[in-house]
């Protein structure tokens, strides 16, 4: 076979695929302090598993630039695509299998071309077959003109990549990953992505420059253009990363709490969640250090750090087994949910939901945020949306009371209802009520309070007011009435949510 004239042919093609023949361009990719499209591949995925589609392509361009041209700078027409195991270290084999989608901006900007969109086609058509989680690397800058070689299209909008991805949702994860400029079509990808991961170098935005300036809407540097930081507030990505390295990393991450169940399971001293809530129940606490010590050692992973901050969304695991959190934090307006924060819950319900994660709930919330700043972002709407997903919600959902748990606010938290979860327990520090006790003694007891003598008595029959609420809606009453199913000492918790999630059958 090897002396084969056609042999040396066939490897002479392909090799020009490779960073080995682009030197030059490897070199300025480099001098940005970016990595290749290929340096990112073989990072990502495990040793010798990768199996490429349409290697040898090149741009719909043969009628005005020659063949030897197109091999050398437009290889595999600005996409690498194929089937790959990643993870194989921490998971069985067949528990790894991933479709793999990166694309190439040294080829024409990553930009979308006629093959190139066909290679999206079928690495997508073939992950929907066999149901494969998909990694993106999204950097581009969208549609491409200049395909000259197309004679049956005029605007090129038949195009089915966006279908085929958009088909994935609910059957397979899709993570994208972006580094340095996203536009257009590119950024359409990345933003349909079940989890979306940003360098901090990166710039996302549903049109270009040339595209806005175009449209006479004034002229723009591309770093003008959705800034990832930007995004990281507006709840544009899940995940920030400071470089290439650093997002392959958070992708093969995310993917392996997708992926199953692994071995490793040791965690921090249990006892030490006796300390973790204040004595006084009006001061704040660090909830991260909570969560870092109920669930395995270095396995929590915050989405959307920077946006709805009064609760927090994050990837664990517990005794290896991959679960969602949710926790109100109290250091952001006391817990109490906003609308950016009913909007992140909401779709990280509906994610864990799609992928049969478990649900960890930690609750410490006065309720759903209110007044007049409140209702001009819409909040009837983002914050009603928590009791439709937690309706549909068929993933179990664990409920651990920690403080707080007034109000509409705290039902959601726990997936519409109290009773909705598959076990609701609370750590003695819980208080209950329809609503917070301050403001329930504020609206109940107006015509008394009006009716005291000096400030110094109306203050002082408040207070008395206040911890009569607060005697009567201590967990332990809660759960004599069964309106939640234990009390349990906090140093108990992560075992109390193992044998809970055992006797699921998700």
């Amino acid at each position: 076979m090897s002396d084969h004239p056609t042999f040396g042919l066939f490897k002479t093609l392909q090799e020009k695929t490779l960073d080995a023949e682009r030197q030059e361009i490897v070199d300025k990719r480099h001098s940005k302090g970016y990595r290749t499209a290929r340096e990112n591949l073989h990072d990502l995925c495990d040793a010798e598993s990768f199996q490429e589609y349409g290697q040898l392509a090149v741009a719909a361009q043969r009628e005005r630039r020659e063949l030897e041209d197109l091999q050398k700078n437009t290889p595999a027409d600005g996409v690498i695509t194929g089937t790959a195991t990643i993870n194989q270290t921490l998971l069985p084999a067949a528990d790894c299998r991933a479709a793999v989608i990166i694309n190439d901006y040294t080829v024409l900007a990553g930009s979308q071309g006629f093959f190139h969109h066909q290679k999206l086609d079928r690495i997508l058509e073939v992950a929907h077959q066999q149901q494969l989680p998909v990694v993106m690397y999204t950097e581009g800058g969208g549609g491409r003109p200049g395909d000259v070689d197309v004679k049956t299209q005029i605007a090129g909008l038949n195009v089915n990549s966006f279908i085929h991805w958009g088909r994935l949702h609910g059957i397979a994860p899709r993570i994208a990953i972006n580094n340095g400029f996203c536009f257009a079509g590119n950024a359409a990808l990345l933003g349909g992505a079940d989890i979306a991961i940003a360098t901090r170098s990166s710039c996302i935005g549903m049109a270009g420059p040339a595209m806005i300036e175009g449209g006479g809407l004034g002229s723009f540097a591309p770093t003008d253009i959705g800034p990832a930081q930007q995004l990281a507030t507006n709840g544009t990505i899940d995940l920030l990363a400071d470089d290439e390295a650093h997002a392959t990393a958070l992708a093969k991450q995310v993917l392996s709490y997708l992926q199953g169940e692994v071995a490793q399971a040791s965690c921090a001293e249990q006892h030490l969640l006796r300390e973790a809530m204040p004595e006084n129940r009006r001061f704040s606490y660090k909830v991260r250090q909570v969560l870092q010590t109920i669930f395995d050692t270095d396995t929590v992973l915050e989405l959307k750090h920077a946006y709805g901050k009064p609760v927090i969304t994050s990837f664990a695991r517990i005794n290896g087994r991959a679960v969602g959190v949710m926790a109100s934090n109290s250091r952001e307006l006391g817990g109490a949910i906003d609308a950016e924060a009913a909007d992140k819950m909401a779709d990280f319900m509906e994610l864990c939901d799609r992928f049969g994660l478990p649900i960890v709930s930690l609750c410490d919330t006065p309720g759903f945020m209110v007044g007049p700043d409140s209702e001009n972002q819409a909040a009837v709407p983002r914050m009603s949306r928590l009791f439709t997903v937690g309706a549909k919600l068929s993933t179990p959902l664990i409920a651990i009371f920690l403080r707080k748990g007034y109000g509409l606010g705290a039902m959601a938290m726990a997936a519409g209802s109290f009773a909705k979860p598959v076990y609701s327990a609370s750590w003695p520090t819980g208080e209950f009520g329809g609503m917070g006790l301050e403001g329930a003694v504020h609206l109940g007891f107006k015509k008394e309070l009006a009716g005291a003598a000096s400030a110094q008595e109306r203050d002082a029959l408040f207070d008395s007011l206040v911890d009569a609420a607060y005697q009567r809606g201590q967990a332990t009453e809660a759960a004599a009435f069964l309106e939640i199913d234990a009390v349990i000492d906090p140093a108990d918790t992560r075992a109390v949510i193992i044998r809970a999630l055992a006797s699921t059958t998700i």
